[in-house]
């Protein structure tokens, strides 16, 4: 086994593949939002089936889902090697330990909450990807696929919207907890920055996490 397998077999190494994804899948999120908030404007659908239609039809950004695919396959598959890994190690010690009183709820439940968000994201694939992708959409006055008749039809279900503001909730502490330890992870650990990564930690989470848990609140109850 060469010196690269060792490294990233190890906890420390697939602690970073994990903080490196986690980062990657961070600015991912950034530009999905900014692209749904087109969701909101008052256009019938148009801004959001067009930008839909660049995604869809734009080369570099085929090239770039397999990339997030990757991201996505990594950074599930360390979260789950590490998860055991810890149980493992805590053997029977866990509770006599007294976890909740030496580590913040979130970093507890790392596991429980990217659970939820795996089962989401499965969930939302298929309603929004791949019908996009693979089935028939009726075309916009554009001729656009309206994918925007899709979302808004989705989001008038009660358990539609449920699952996707839960979701939007676990990923929001997921990201509290999985931010700020991917600087540390990655050696950005200092006294003087820690407050501020810290901080903007915080904001990224609740803003991204707000954002997307208002587009289904908006369409179910004002739309």
């Amino acid at each position: 086994m060469s010196w690269i397998s060792k490294t990233f077999s190890s906890s420390i190494g697939r602690k970073i593949i994990m903080a490196i994804t986690g980062l990657f899948l961070c600015s991912f999120l950034v530009v999905h939002l900014i692209g749904n908030l087109q969701l909101f404007k008052d256009d019938g659908g148009q801004a959001f089936n067009v930008y839909s239609h660049f995604m869809g039809t734009n080369p570099l950004i085929r090239t770039v889902e397999w990339v997030l695919v990757l991201g996505f396959g990594f950074h599930i598959y360390e979260s789950i090697v590490l998860t055991q890994r810890n149980k493992t190690a805590r053997g029977g010690n866990y509770v006599s330990n007294h976890a909740e009183q030496n580590s913040p709820w979130q970093s507890r439940n790392m596991g429980l909450l990217g659970t939820i968000i795996l089962i989401f994201l499965l969930v939302h694939l298929y309603n929004f990807f791949y019908r996009a992708r693979f089935g028939e959409l009726d075309p916009d006055i554009n001729n656009n696929d309206d994918l925007y008749t899709l979302v808004a039809t989705s989001f008038k279900q009660l358990w539609y919207v449920i699952l996707y503001v839960a979701a939007q909730i676990a990923l929001g502490y997921h990201l509290i907890h999985g931010f700020r330890s991917a600087f540390q992870t990655l050696g950005l650990n200092h006294r003087k920055y820690t407050p501020a990564i810290k901080f903007v930690g915080y904001a990224f989470s609740v803003i991204v996490s707000a954002g997307f848990a208002a587009m289904p609140l908006y369409f179910y109850f004002f739309k």
